[in-house]
């Protein structure tokens, strides 16, 4: 391993390269924080059925259920960095293309669908890739930390500075946010491909079935592991239940126009940023499972108040909450993984954690489309709220008797 890619568990600081990787995080997230902001919108341009606004967006995340697996076998046997760096590249042609068809007034929601998946396929490969270089970067001891910085940037860019940006551009032209991605991702592609690379073993690798396999045994045997793993699933499937119809409760219910709406999610991001910045305190005061299990009880309350909200205020004070408790559990259980897993072994475990994780969201996506159909733009989040309250209680056992471990 090259000598920068590693640090003595007695330096503070945190190396350059994962200043670059800090970088490179930023800039691709102030364009995908304006992207995730505009294509709602460009969808409501094209519909107003919540149903097929939610293809668009079961369609970015259908890649976490469908490749996540691969995926994570092709981290643990090529160089992380390049998949990292290519599949960004792939992205900033895909964006590129998005901003052409709308400037021309060619594209549809099939045609976004497609490409929303394209991008979600790259998007599977990046962050597996991201999540098992880290630890090549930085020391165990220091990935809280690590972990904590990545979060901020990557929620300052995608729901502090990308949105309202994106929302602005959005209203000049439809094809400037747009492009806007499309150069970030080529910016941060090229800071990527600066990153070291960590030298290793030339081994026989196992065919791809065998190797997913092994993966899926180690994460099937850690109990902990493995409940969280469900758990998240199940989370995301009802934040994307509720999330789902958040452009139209802001637009049609409380009447904001596309600069509110972006402000509302900039707004919203200000827990986020908190969340980053505090969670290593957080954890060192009070152990990593009960600021987990705390984030985890808090955050069903607050998705049933999110769709009771009377004004814009309470809804962005509530999201700004969400973030913040959304943040904290998620750097607590990456770290958890970075720390817990083998490094030959990380890129599948990750991969199968995640499509349980992130498997289930477009079907969430799809399901809060059909209950803002049925029941209201209200409706989803109360829902959501109460569907996560039992499987926190289903999960407690084990979470509970991992804190008195």
């Amino acid at each position: 391993m090259k000598q920068d890619m590693t640090q003595s568990h007695a330096e503070p600081r945190l190396p350059g390269a994962y200043w670059r990787l800090w970088w490179a995080t930023g800039v691709n997230s102030i364009g995908d924080g304006a992207f995730a902001a505009v294509v709602p919108l460009l969808a409501v341009t094209i519909t107003r059925d919540p149903r097929l606004v939610s293809v668009v967006s079961a369609a970015t995340y259908l890649p976490w259920l469908l490749l996540s697996l691969p995926a994570g076998a092709l981290v643990d046997r090529h160089d992380r960095v390049g998949l990292m760096w290519r599949a960004q590249a792939i992205q900033a042609v895909i964006v590129s293309a998005i901003a052409v068809l709308a400037a021309l007034g060619w594209i549809g929601i099939p045609v976004l669908a497609i490409m929303a998946f394209g991008l979600g396929a790259c998007a599977v490969v990046a962050a597996n890739a991201a999540q098992a270089a880290l630890p090549d970067i930085v020391a165990k001891p220091l990935l809280h930390q690590a972990n904590g910085h990545q979060q901020t940037i990557t929620t300052i860019g995608l729901q502090f500075a990308g949105p309202p940006l994106g929302s602005l551009l959005f209203a000049v032209a439809v094809a400037l946010p747009f492009g806007m991605d499309a150069a970030s991702f080529a910016l941060s592609a090229a800071l990527l491909a600066t990153l070291p690379r960590r030298t290793r073993r030339r081994i026989e690798h196992p065919p791809m079935r065998s190797a997913i396999a092994d993966g899926l045994r180690w994460l099937a045997r850690h109990r902990l592991l493995r409940t969280l793993a469900v758990l998240l699933g199940v989370n995301t499937f009802c934040w994307q239940l509720g999330n789902v119809s958040l452009v139209l409760l802001a637009t049609q219910t409380l009447r904001l126009d596309a600069p509110g709406y972006g402000l509302l999610l900039a707004g919203a991001a200000l827990g986020s940023v908190l969340g980053g910045l505090v969670s290593a305190r957080v954890v060192a005061r009070i152990g990593a499972l009960p600021a987990l299990l705390t984030a985890l009880a808090t955050n069903v309350v607050v998705f049933v108040g999110i769709g009771l909200s009377p004004n814009a205020v309470v809804l962005g004070a509530l999201l700004a909450v969400n973030g913040f408790l959304i943040t904290l559990w998620s750097i607590v259980t990456v770290s958890l993984r970075q720390q817990i897993v083998p490094s030959e072994l990380l890129g599948r475990v990750n991969s199968v954690y995640r499509m349980l994780g992130w498997g289930l969201i477009p079907l969430g996506a799809l399901a809060g489309g059909l209950v803002a159909h049925a029941f209201g733009l209200r409706a989803p989040y109360p829902v959501a709220g109460v569907v996560r309250g039992i499987a926190l209680l289903a999960a407690l056992p084990v979470l509970i008797r991992a804190v008195r471990d």
